[in-house]
């Protein structure tokens, strides 16, 4: 009788969640409106030395590099190279393994007020991504030393969002272009260590679901919170909007998708 009724749970827990993912409107492949999204992307790069800077890029920590065209150690298990091309002119890449994982031509503007970054990421499999920034300066003089803010930018590729069913009531959340990163969760408050081969160590998500069309979720790099997202559902569930607010920046960035 025992045996019986632990089978009889055990089947209706399975059921359960084999409904809720079939039945989970968040799940599906969306594609980014660049038209209705708006992101505010910041860094800071600061001048240490003769021809030394130190980069923040908001993300990872920072970066302390020589602007001579060498190889010198980045964020854990990288490179990255600074080449003066031009006087206004900066050639970056970074590597992973001696594979190029991505490169960005920084021009600054005559008056020293504009800076656009024309970046592009790449894998081994071939892929890659691309997008031009503008950055506009709110701290500093002269050169490429100050800070740096993007609200304005072209993106050259396609930027997709995939979500998928994962252990019954949660969700793996694909975005190719953010590290070819995973994120895999059930929405109980816990911590879920963030998966991908350019992942920064001790990432880890977490998140509740707020209804049936409303997602939070906290981000984190070893304990610390880096950003926090509130993911919705319109009302015919056709568009998903993800409101980012991340650490230390004033605005939050908004990126609205549609079901493809």
């Amino acid at each position: 009788m025992f045996k019986h009724a632990l089978q009889l749970l055990l089947t209706a827990w399975l059921t359960t969640g084999m409904l809720w993912a079939a039945s989970d409107p968040f799940i599906g492949k969306w594609k980014l409106d660049p038209s209705q999204s708006k992101e505010t992307h910041q860094m800071k790069i600061e001048a240490s030395g003769p021809n030394r800077y130190v980069f923040d890029f908001g993300s990872d920590g920072t970066e302390a590099i020589v602007v001579d065209g060498t190889e010198q150690p980045g964020h854990p298990g990288t490179t990255l190279s600074v080449t003066p091309v031009e006087p206004n002119t900066w050639k970056l890449v970074r590597k992973k393994d001696g594979y190029t994982v991505m490169t960005a031509i920084f021009k600054l503007s005559e008056d020293a007020k504009t800076l656009t970054d024309n970046f592009t990421a790449s894998r081994p499999d071939g892929w890659t991504f691309s997008i031009d920034y503008v950055f506009t300066r709110t701290a500093g003089n002269s050169g490429f030393a100050g800070t740096w803010e993007s609200s304005n930018e072209k993106m050259n590729s396609v930027y997709e969002l995939e979500i998928q069913a994962y252990q019954g009531d949660g969700l793996a959340l694909l975005l190719p272009q953010e590290e070819h990163s995973v994120r895999k969760m059930r929405f109980d408050g816990k911590d879920y260590p963030v998966e991908g081969p350019e992942v920064a160590p001790g990432s880890t998500s977490s998140g509740h679901r707020v209804n049936d069309h409303a997602l939070e979720i906290t981000d984190k790099i070893s304990g610390k919170t880096t950003d926090t997202e509130r993911i919705t559902l319109s009302p015919d569930l056709n568009t998903l909007t993800m409101t980012v607010q991340q650490a230390g920046h004033r605005m939050p960035d908004t990126l609205v998708f549609h079901r493809e």
